[in-house]
C-alpha cells in the first residue's frame, strides 16, 4: 500500500487552515429559512462532514445545546478538534474516520441538520454517493442540509490555470519536495508562461490579476483549496441532480444579501427570470446572471412553506440584538450592483431601537417602528441586509444561553491562550448567539489580559506586547513593523484604547467576555 493512500488524492502534508463559517450556525440557519418562508422544527442533533480542523463544529457545539458528531479523514486535525471539544465540555463527537466508514456507522442518531462546507468540491464521485446515501438515511424528515461548493460560471476562466499549476506541481516538482516547494514551482512557471504574451492570457485578461492574488495566498491555503486531486466546480443544476436520491428540496441561500435580487440584479434580469418556472433552472439562469464563483445552498427534507401570516408570525417570536456598535453600522452598503443606501427612515429608527445591545423580539422593534411610520416588510428587507453583514445577528433563549456560558468560557479561555502563540483562530464562541464572533489576535491577548484581572488599558498593551515579545515579534503598522520598544508599546496602548471603547462592549453584550 502507498504510504498516503488514505489521504484518497486529499492534500495531507500541510495543515488546513483554522476558519470559522457562521453559516453552519444553527440559529443562523434558522434566521435564513424563516425570511425564505420555511418552517423550521426545533434542531436537536446535527453533524458536519469534513470540519478540517473543527473551529466551526467546536464553536457550534460549545455555544448551543445541539449534540454534535463529525468526522474528518485527517487525523491531526481530528486530534486538535477533540482536544478543543474536551477542553470546552460540550461533548461533541468527533471522528478521523473516512466518510465510507462513518456514513455506514449504525450508531449515529437521525440528524436535524447536516453541514458540509467546501468539501463537496474536493472529493471523488464516489465519496460524493457515500454522502448522498448518508443524507438519505440520516436526515431527519424536516431536517435541513447545509452545503457550500465551488459552482459555475465563475470558475471557467480559471479552470485552465488551475489544470496547468496542477500538472505542472506533479509532473516537474521534484521528487520528494513537500507540496509548498512544488506550488511554489507551479507559480513561478505561470509567471514565466505568462511573460511569453500566451492567446489565453490575451482572451482572458483577467486570468492576469488571478494568478497575482494566488502568488500572495498562503501555501496551506492554495494546498487545501486547489492541488487536491479531486477538484471540482460544479454547476447547480448537477448538484441537484447528484442530491435527488436524497430526498432533498433546495430552499434558499444561507448568504443572506444573495437572497434581495433588487441589490444583486437589475430589473431586466429580474424580469427575466421572474418567466421561468423551474426553480433548478432558474437559480442556474440566475448564477449566469451574476458571474456565480461559491453556493451556500440551505436544502430540507420535506420543506413546509409558511403561509404569509404564519411567516409574519414566526419572524415576530424572533429574538435579535444589535451585535455591533450602532456607529460603527454605515447606510451605505456595497453590492453586485454598486453602492446602495439603506433608507434612513427605517435604518435610523432600527439602530435606534437596538441601541443599548437590548436583546428583543422582532415583533417588539416592528411595534416601536411602527409608530415612527415603518412598515414590517421595509423592517425585515433593512434587518437582512444588516444581518448579513452581521451586524443584527438571531439570539438564543435565555435558558439555551445559560445552559452554554461556561462552555463558551473555557472555548474561549483556550483560543485565547493559543494567540499567545499565533492568530490563525480569529474567532470568540458567543453564548447568546449560538456561534462566533470574529476576533483579532491582539484582541484575544487583551481579552486574556482582562481575564488575568488587568483593568486598564495601558496594563492590556503591556500585557500583549510581553507575549509577542517572547516570540521575537513586532507590531507592524502601516505595513512598517515597529522596531523600538516603545513605538510597538504606544502602537498597542492606541489598539487597546480603541478596543475598550468599540469592541469590547459588544463583546460583553454578547456574553463573550
Amino acid at each position: 500500500m502507498h504510504i498516503h493512500e488514505w489521504t484518497a488524492g486529499y492534500v495531507a502534508d500541510l495543515d488546513y487552515t483554522y476558519g470559522y463559517y457562521p453559516e453552519l450556525n444553527p440559529l443562523r440557519l434558522r434566521l435564513a429559512l424563516l425570511l425564505a418562508g420555511y418552517a423550521v422544527g426545533r434542531i436537536r442533533t446535527a453533524c458536519e462532514l469534513g470540519f478540517g480542523q473543527g473551529v466551526s463544529i467546536n464553536v457550534h457545539a460549545a455555544a448551543s445545546s445541539v449534540e454534535w458528531h463529525g468526522t474528518d479523514f485527517n487525523p491531526s486535525q481530528a486530534a486538535f478538534a477533540r482536544e478543543v471539544a474536551d477542553a470546552s465540555g460540550s461533548g461533541a463527537q468527533l471522528s478521523d474516520q473516512a466518510f465510507s466508514e462513518f456514513c455506514n456507522r449504525t450508531d449515529l442518531p437521525e440528524f436535524d441538520l447536516i453541514g458540509l462546507h467546501g468539501i463537496w468540491s474536493w472529493i471523488s464521485d464516489a465519496n460524493r454517493s457515500v454522502i448522498v446515501e448518508f443524507i438519505r438515511q440520516k436526515l431527519r424528515p424536516g431536517g435541513i442540509l447545509y452545503i457550500s461548493y465551488n459552482t459555475q460560471p465563475g470558475w471557467a476562466p480559471f479552470l485552465p490555470l488551475r489544470n496547468l499549476l496542477t500538472e505542472h506541481a506533479d509532473v516537474m516538482g521534484s521528487a520528494g519536495s513537500g507540496i509548498s516547494e512544488r506550488i511554489d514551482g507551479a507559480l513561478n512557471f505561470a509567471d514565466r508562461l505568462f511573460a511569453t504574451d500566451p492567446a489565453f492570457v490575451r482572451a482572458n485578461p483577467q486570468i492576469t490579476e488571478r494568478l497575482k492574488a494566488l502568488g500572495g495566498q498562503g501555501r496551506n491555503y492554495l494546498a487545501h483549496e486547489y492541488f487536491n486531486r479531486d477538484w471540482r466546480p460544479m454547476h447547480f443544476s448537477e448538484v441537484a441532480r447528484l442530491l435527488s436520491p436524497a430526498k432533498v428540496s433546495y430552499c434558499g441561500t444561507a448568504q443572506l444579501w444573495e437572497s434581495i435580487d433588487l441589490l444583486n440584479l437589475t430589473a431586466e434580469q429580474r424580469e427575466l427570470l421572474a418567466d421561468i418556472r423551474d426553480p433548478v433552472f432558474s437559480q442556474s439562469i440566475r448564477d449566469f446572471m451574476v458571474n456565480q464563483q461559491f453556493r451556500r445552498d440551505i436544502w430540507m427534507k420535506g420543506p413546509r412553506s409558511l403561509s404569509a401570516i404564519a411567516k409574519d408570525e414566526e419572524l415576530r417570536r424572533l429574538p435579535i440584538m444589535l451585535a455591533s456598535r450602532s456607529q460603527e453600522v454605515s447606510p451605505k452598503i456595497k453590492w453586485r450592483l454598486g453602492e446602495a443606501s439603506l433608507s434612513e427612515a427605517v435604518y435610523g429608527p432600527l439602530l435606534e431601537c437596538l441601541s443599548g445591545y437590548e436583546v428583543k423580539t422582532i415583533g417588539e422593534v416592528a411595534k416601536d417602528l411602527e409608530a415612527k411610520g415603518v412598515g414590517f416588510s421595509s423592517l425585515v428587507e433593512t434587518m437582512t441586509v444588516l444581518a448579513s453583514s452581521h451586524h443584527i445577528t438571531a439570539v438564543q433563549s435565555e435558558v439555551g444561553m445559560e445552559n452554554v456560558r461556561a462552555q463558551c468560557r473555557r472555548l474561549n479561555a483556550l483560543f485565547c491562550d493559543r494567540a499567545r502563540g499565533d492568530g490563525e483562530i480569529a474567532v470568540l464562541a458567543s453564548p447568546l448567539t449560538g456561534g462566533g464572533v470574529t476576533v483579532t489576535r491582539v484582541e484575544q491577548l487583551f481579552v486574556s489580559a482582562l481575564a488575568a484581572g488587568q483593568q486598564k488599558p495601558e496594563d492590556w498593551a503591556r500585557y500583549a506586547w510581553n507575549i509577542v515579545s517572547v516570540h521575537g515579534q513586532k507590531i507592524i503598522k502601516d505595513g512598517v513593523v515597529l522596531e523600538t520598544l516603545e513605538a510597538n508599546v504606544a502602537e498597542l496602548c492606541g489598539q487597546a484604547k480603541e478596543f475598550s471603547m468599540k469592541k469590547l462592549p459588544s463583546l460583553r453584550a454578547l456574553g463573550v467576555v
